[in-house]
């Protein structure tokens, strides 16, 4: 009996954990204890502490100096499937559920040299690189041959694959609608693509 009922409490503090993860999804906030009633769908302050309580025990939030709850990096993590997905034939599905991931941590090895910039055009389509997406740069003064490189190619931006041409670096598209570009004067890497986000349903 005792397993059953720590089987369907935790089952029931998940369902609290998703309601306060989609309200810091709105707000960036963890509310006070009378909000979290309210959240929640329950009535007792003391409750609301111990839901809170639970989910500081097992790593999803903590307390600052002050006193405030704080999200943890376990907050932001989610659920990795055990299956991969077919992109081909469909195959049998099933809900196992793996590992979680935090996807700030597998697109961002360096946050204080990364930043995110909008992809404007169809010049690296033929590289999965399409308009409006967001391209995840990690900025470095050099990159290597192949690299899909933001660069400054005479003083102006561009996003292009890094390449090399009778000992002189150029800048490839992936479309051939476009030309390859061969800098007439300076050519500065700015920093090198490290992931790519993208909004199917908006």
């Amino acid at each position: 009996m005792t397993d059953s009922h720590s089987t369907s409490a935790d089952a029931k503090d998940q369902q609290y954990l998703n309601k306060l993860q989609d309200y810091y999804s709105d707000w960036k906030s963890i509310p006070s204890y009378a909000k979290l009633c309210e959240v929640f769908g329950i009535a007792s302050k003391s409750w609301v502490k111990s839901v809170l309580d639970r989910l500081c025990e097992a790593g999803f939030i903590e307390r600052t100096p002050d006193g405030a709850w704080i999200p943890t990096r376990q907050f932001f993590a989610r659920p990795l499937a055990e299956a991969t997905v077919q992109a081909g034939m469909p195959v049998s599905v099933t809900d196992t559920q793996g590992d979680y991931l935090v996807i700030d941590e597998m697109l961002i090895d360096t946050p204080s040299r990364t930043t995110l910039i909008t992809v404007k055009g169809d010049s690296m389509i033929e590289a999965g690189i399409h308009d409006g997406d967001i391209a995840v740069v990690e900025k470095r003064l050099t990159a290597n041959v192949g690299d899909i490189v933001v660069a400054i190619v005479d003083n102006d931006f561009t996003l292009k694959t890094l390449a090399r041409e009778n000992g002189e670096y150029v800048l490839l598209p992936a479309n051939p609608a476009f030309p390859i570009i061969r800098p007439h004067g300076s050519l500065e890497i700015f920093g090198v693509l490290t992931g790519l986000v993208r909004k199917y349903r908006r």
